[in-house]
């Protein structure tokens, strides 16, 4: 009997190519938060902060407001000093404002304070009916009231400037508020000066920049399977076609902060676990990572190999604890620390981004990037300030919410032109004496905020009834509370959620995809 052999060959469909970006230099205009030599003294006073941020941005306030008060009714002058205010003359002044909050954290009564007695648990709201709003400048402050303060929604630290009239008591009531505004934005992309951020539609040769916030590897409760399956989604080892295009299309990856948890200690500064009672020569019962550093290591040298890495220290981690924290050392991070494509940046930190040069050569593209962009699509720059989130929860104690948000806040310190305006009263940072590097000379075309209770995302502009450059506001939740990793698309500012879980836990939005017994699920944000 004869018989016919038919080989069956599979239909190979082309390798996927991973989507490339370029890391390019900083501009005379970019910020920088590493604190060099001449910076790294602590015997200067926090008042120069102050003086130092009213001096950046008094002209920029100024001309705003000059703008703004053109033409109006009773003519107001400008009063150069708070305490030079006429008395029922319609005027404008500009400084810094101050809260009064007698909920504020007291450092004296702190010192003062009967240690034998346990102290309160931190507030998680320190406004109150009693609060006052000073402005200050150089000659001294004056205390400002009316509806139009009370709702303005200020903090500690922000650049104003006042229209009204001194009132017989000595206080100035506001009749309008100017501040900075925007920033010109940093990088003119001419494609994206009439893009629609919210409307574009998605190429599938985008480059996507993934963020992902609070790994806390280590923790009591570890999610060491949706770290696992991130590692294998952002290699392009998991998921069906479609998910394996859209990890080809992710360029690099951005750590937003607490990728290590923080050592959860009693009142007499003993480990939890070291508290619990244990049987005579039985092994402790360990729930969590004994060497979480190792582990962070360990994914990091696998995503390294495959796509440029930027990780920020964050609240939780083994850093300094003033702002800017500065970049981890590499040699943390054993084999990770070899590749050029792994970066060690500050918190906050300012990246410029490249994508979509027709092949042509950049010559301003940082040591240990790819130099050339095989693309046929014109050439954009992104820039992104990346934090991992202390100065907008920090800002959040200070607002009623509703109606303040957390978008609204990280979208109000763009409009401030200061990141971390609520620093040095309640926000630790660093004593400056000569700048402010906090205060924003340019607007981003990203804003990531880390270590955020939440998802949320919003646009903002100078005229949003008008098209022209906006920013993006990406808010990226806790991936071990939540289980979300974020892309955001660069041409078009697109944002997506990729929610990671196991069979039995909920993802970050509650819903769940079967993928080989564990949850994939994606959303558009």
């Amino acid at each position: 009997m004869n018989y016919l052999l038919i080989e069956v060959r599979p239909i190979l469909s082309p390798p996927l190519t991973r989507c490339t970006t370029v890391l390019l230099s900083p501009t005379t205009n970019t910020p920088s938060y590493l604190i060099d030599a001449k910076n790294k003294s602590y015997k200067h006073q926090y008042a120069n902060i102050y003086f130092t941020r009213l001096t950046m941005l008094r002209r920029s306030v100024e001309e705003r407001a000059k703008e703004r008060w053109k033409g109006l009714s009773g003519d107001p002058v400008y009063v150069r000093r708070v305490l030079d205010v006429i008395k029922s003359q319609l005027c404008w002044i500009l400084g810094t404002i101050y809260m009064d909050m007698p909920l504020k954290a007291n450092v004296l009564e702190d010192i003062g304070r009967d240690h034998s007695i346990p102290a309160p648990p931190p507030r998680d709201k320190i406004f109150s009916d009693e609060d006052s709003i000073m402005l200050e400048d150089e000659s001294g402050r004056i205390q400002l009231v009316g509806e139009k303060v009370t709702t303005a929604r200020l903090v500690t630290g922000v650049i104003i400037a006042a229209l009204g009239v001194e009132t017989p008591n000595g206080e100035f009531e506001v009749i309008d508020l100017c501040t900075a505004g925007l920033a010109p934005f940093a990088e003119g992309n001419a494609e994206a000066d009439a893009m629609d951020v919210d409307g574009h539609p998605s190429s599938s040769t985008d480059e996507h920049i993934a963020v992902v916030s609070g790994l806390s590897i280590g923790a009591s409760s570890p999610a060491d399977a949706q770290i696992q399956m991130l590692v294998e989604f952002l290699a392009g080892e998991v998921g069906g076609p479609e998910d394996q295009k859209l990890a080809a299309q992710i360029s690099r990856l951005i750590i937003a902060g607490n990728s290590l948890s923080s050592v959860i200690t009693s009142e007499n500064g003993e480990d939890e676990e070291e508290r619990k009672p244990r049987r005579f020569g039985a092994a402790p019962q360990v729930n969590f990572s004994p060497h979480p550093n190792i582990a962070l290591s360990a994914h990091l040298q696998d995503l390294a190999s495959v796509l440029p890495i930027h990780i920020l220290p964050g609240a939780d981690d083994p850093s300094g604890a003033i702002l800017p924290q500065q970049p981890f050392p590499r040699a943390m991070f054993g084999g990770a620390a070899g590749f050029e494509t792994f970066h060690c940046e500050s918190n906050p930190a300012w990246l410029r981004v490249g994508s979509g040069d027709e092949g042509a050569e950049l010559p301003d593209a940082s040591e240990g990037e790819v130099s050339t962009l095989p693309s046929t699509r014109p050439r954009i720059t992104r820039s992104l300030l990346v934090t991992s989130g202390q100065p907008v929860l920090d800002m959040y104690k200070y607002l009623p919410t509703p109606p303040s948000t957390l978008v609204s806040i990280a979208a109000s310190t763009l409009q401030w032109r200061h990141v971390a305006p609520t620093a040095p009263d309640t926000l630790w940072c660093h004593p400056y004496r000569e700048r402010d590097p906090f205060v924003l000379r340019e607007t981003p075309d990203l804003y990531l905020v880390g270590g955020m209770p939440q998802f949320g995302t919003g646009i903002v502009a100078d005229e949003p009834k008008k098209a022209g450059r906006r920013c993006r506001i990406v808010l990226v939740p806790s991936f071990a509370e939540s289980g979300v990793l974020v892309l955001v698309n660069l041409r078009t500012l697109g944002v997506q959620r990729v929610n990671f879980g196991v069979e039995g836990m909920s993802t970050g939005d509650g819903g769940q995809v079967d993928l080989d017994g564990k949850a994939l699920a994606m959303e558009e944000g």
